[in-house]
């Protein structure tokens, strides 16, 4: 790729997750390219300045100028996506990259550029995902609302047309890309960093001390309830863990719901647009983390009875940071899960995304017993190596 001049696209920058992640290893790959999107919430997504102190530039659309209570809420923004990504000029580049579970391979080209769209997954709250949206997001506006999703779903199946290329994230997403959009795409799973996720790990076990987060950290959140002393000292040991993002999708509502029921320690690490809804859900004996480092959510794992995901995943890259640190996975039957957790090896799947079928999967976990020393060699396919050879290996053949 030498000579050419490369852009990235991203829907917005405004958080830190799983896909972040995956960001930070576009910009290693491609270190002198532009970054382009809809919107940068700095206080957010801090970890954008890896990308500004080594010289990349990041092109925000008209929204960014937009006041912040309709930017940062997605409905309110919602008209305003589709006209930014289209307003880009990109007549300069040679290759585009977009990166996206919306609107950002909508981007329009010249002929003589190429666009290759890493798919997250086909827009969820148009497609496979739009009666949990529609409930969560409008009830009240729900048919007020039905022709304009009607409009965005055109829009975004012919956006979906764009790219010369899509690399889908894992099968599961492939599979609803040509279901949703009627195109193929090669597969080509996340970057999972085998040496950094080892160094927290021998971290760890060098200086347990370093991620005592439990007792000391100001970043426990537990809404208005008191959290006993006796949680305090069995918070190491005893207690099941949920690591997401805390929108409707994720369906951590029923997971509240199953651990009211049992009475159990469950810590869920996260934050999003349902957190003050689900700490009200949640009793006593259910904590929130927020904002914690990698060392302290590695610290969480290694100790963790289990990882609950109750959600359908796209790809599943929480499931293998928790196999990573030998934590066994409880998960639903569906989606990038069957493709990152094996069965009574590393975890346990249940039928159905209810509490009772939840419940069921809990039963049959309990009287397995699990190996939680873990094969590296497992990870092998997944690893950031991997994806960098790969990914480069398709540009190269543009």
């Amino acid at each position: 790729m030498t000579g050419k001049k490369i852009a990235i696209v991203y829907d917005w920058l405004d958080k830190w997750g799983g896909v972040e992640r995956v960001l930070l290893t576009f910009h290693e790959m491609f270190p002198e390219a532009d970054w382009f999107t809809s919107y940068v919430d700095e206080k957010k997504a801090t970890w954008i300045y890896d990308l500004r102190f080594k010289n990349s530039k990041i092109h925000t659309s008209f929204i960014q100028k937009l006041p912040s209570f309709i930017k940062n809420n997605r409905i309110l923004s919602l008209p305003f996506y589709s006209y930014a990504f289209e307003s880009f000029d990109f007549s300069h580049y040679d290759l585009l990259i977009s990166i996206t579970s919306s609107f950002a391979k909508g981007i329009i080209t010249k002929p003589g550029t190429q666009h290759i769209c890493y798919l997250l997954t086909p827009t969820r709250w148009l497609w496979s995902q739009h009666d949990i949206y529609t409930k969560n997001w409008i009830p009240a506006f729900a048919g007020m609302t039905s022709p304009y999703m009607s409009k965005l779903r055109e829009w975004d199946y012919v956006a979906a047309q764009r790219p010369d290329r899509i690399i889908s994230i894992s099968k599961n997403v492939a599979q609803r890309c040509e279901k949703y959009y009627r195109r193929e795409s090669e597969i080509l799973y996340p970057p999972f960093d085998i040496d950094y996720w080892s160094g927290l790990k021998n971290s760890l076990n060098c200086h347990p001390e370093l991620a005592r987060l439990a007792e000391t950290s100001p970043k426990l959140i537990s809404g208005s309830k008191e959290i006993p002393d006796q949680v305090r000292n069995d918070i190491h040991e005893n207690y099941y863990l949920a690591v997401s993002r805390l929108e409707p999708y994720k369906m951590v509502d029923l997971v509240i719901e199953f651990f009211n029921e049992r009475k159990e320690q469950l810590i869920i690490v996260g934050t999003g647009s349902q957190k003050p809804k689900l700490q009200n859900l949640a009793g006593k004996n259910i904590r929130f983390f927020e904002n914690i480092t990698d060392l302290e959510l590695a610290q969480l794992y290694s100790n963790a009875k289990a990882l609950i995901m109750l959600q359908e995943e796209d790809f599943g890259y929480v499931a293998l940071e928790a196999q990573f640190f030998g934590c066994p996975v409880i998960a639903y039957l569906g989606g990038g899960a069957l493709e990152t957790v094996s069965e009574k090896m590393s975890g346990i799947f249940f039928d159905k995304q209810t509490t009772s079928a939840l419940r069921d999967g809990f039963e049959r976990f309990m009287k397995v017993s699990y190996n939680r020393k873990v094969n590296v060699k497992f990870f092998e396919k997944f690893s950031k190596i991997k994806f960098i050879d790969s990914f480069k290996n398709n540009v190269s053949r543009l």
